[in-house]
């Protein structure tokens, strides 16, 4: 039976629903990116300050990850978007109340489990909204949600606070506006839950099969290094410009962190062209490069070569999460997706907070190009020895693969 035109608008109106509810929430999660420097100017914040208050909101995506990655299948799709958007909403107000650094930190922390919940859920409710042949078009637009939210929101909030006054209230208002919105929008046109369990919340095992324990190993330090570079990017980018470059645009500080969520968005998109095997590889090579060029950056205090890292960081980047996602959680069976899916993503948070608060440290004993540099070269040996390893298995599953044996499954 084919759907007819009211079923095919409702379900346009459903998708696009859903699609804004993801792009609200993932946006309010980079909105502070910019504003990060004239934090530190008003409160007196120091560089660590600033990368421990980036750093909890990915303590709160990954303790959503434990405790409510399930939330979704229990409860249905509609309720656990509503509290994710809500989330949000509770984040933007706090951040509108005159700023000190507990309530900054109960705003992040707020912030990061409404983007934990997001990530789930919202993927979720977007392949299920989609026929089941159009699931390879609905995993590009989750993506395209996902890291499209992230990169628009540090870009908007750059603009926003350059050309409109209040930079710390105007950003926020305009969040609490389309998180309203959007809660309207999934009210309106999302399908209601059907009957459900009670919902369990109990912490998830971090659990990876022996199968591919040692794929999920590369996975996580791969695309774990490109969630550590743009983590120190995110937290530390507006400091670097005004400090260094004498630059105080809030759309640059903001441009840094879009142009690294809008490559990995491209390069995710790329690595379905590739086997995983070939992808790995190709991605941890592009991290090489993207930490030399950050460390150019910082050396030579160059603005071209600040705006080339990301964008070099996100296609690397992305590579390196497609294949990882194929390569662990992809060749799973059904029943352990789960388990595998929040295991590599807890691993990613943690590798995106625990290295901007070890520059933050290093930065108070040096300072923050010294901290930087070092970094880097932590970066490119890491990226090398995992992309090395990578090859060389890749090589030996080659030689030892029958000729026309068939590609490894795509994650979406």
């Amino acid at each position: 039976m084919t759907a007819g035109p009211d079923d095919r608008t409702h379900g346009g109106r459903a998708i696009g629903a859903t699609v804004l509810a993801f792009l609200v929430t993932m946006m309010g999660t980079t909105l502070p990116t910019p504003l990060y420097a004239i934090y530190a100017t008003e409160l007196g914040f120091d560089d660590l300050t600033v990368t421990v208050l980036f750093a909890v909101y990915a303590f709160g995506v990954v303790v959503t990850l434990l405790l409510f990655g399930r939330l979704s299948d229990d409860l249905g799709r509609r309720p656990v978007l509503l509290l994710a958007v809500g989330l949000a909403l509770a984040s933007a107000l706090l951040f509108l109340l005159p700023p000190t650094l507990p309530g900054l930190i109960v705003a992040r922390v707020l912030s990061g489990l409404g983007a934990g919940l997001m990530s789930g859920a919202g993927t979720a409710a977007v392949i299920d909204l989609f026929p089941a042949d159009r699931k390879v078009t609905a995993g590009t637009v989750a993506i395209a949600a996902n890291t499209g939210g992230l990169a628009l929101g540090t870009l908007f909030s750059g603009v926003i606070a350059d050309t409109a006054p209040a930079p710390l209230v105007v950003p926020y208002a305009a969040q609490t506006v389309l998180a309203v919105l959007a809660l309207a929008g999934l009210r309106a046109f999302t399908p209601a839950p059907g009957p459900h369990g009670r919902p369990r919340v109990r912490p998830h095992r971090l659990h990876v099969p022996p199968a591919v324990r040692g794929a999920f190993t590369l996975a996580v330090l791969s695309a774990g290094t490109a969630f550590a570079v743009t983590g120190v990017l995110t937290a530390v980018s507006a400091l670097f410009l005004e400090h260094s470059l004498g630059l105080r645009s809030h759309t640059l500080a903001g441009l840094v962190v879009c142009l690294a969520f809008a490559g990995m968005a491209v390069g995710q998109l790329l690595a379905r062209r590739l086997r995983p095997a070939t992808a790995l590889p190709i991605g941890c090579a592009g991290l090489v490069l993207a930490a030399g060029v950050l460390a150019l950056a910082l050396a030579a205090t160059s603005l071209a070569a600040l705006l080339t890292a990301p964008v070099v960081l996100g296609v690397a980047g992305g590579l390196c999460l497609n294949a990882g996602i194929a390569t662990t959680v992809g060749q799973v069976e059904p029943a352990r997706r789960g388990e595998v899916s929040s295991s590599f993503f807890a691993g990613l948070y943690c590798m995106l907070a625990v290295p901007a608060v070890g520059v933050g440290v290093l930065s108070e004993l040096t300072d923050l190009r010294t901290a930087g540099l070092v970094f880097a070269a932590a970066v490119a040996v890491l990226a090398a020895t995992v992309g090395a390893v990578a090859a060389t298995g890749a090589h030996r599953a080659s030689t030892a693969q029958p000729p026309g044996a068939p590609p490894p499954p795509s994650p979406l």
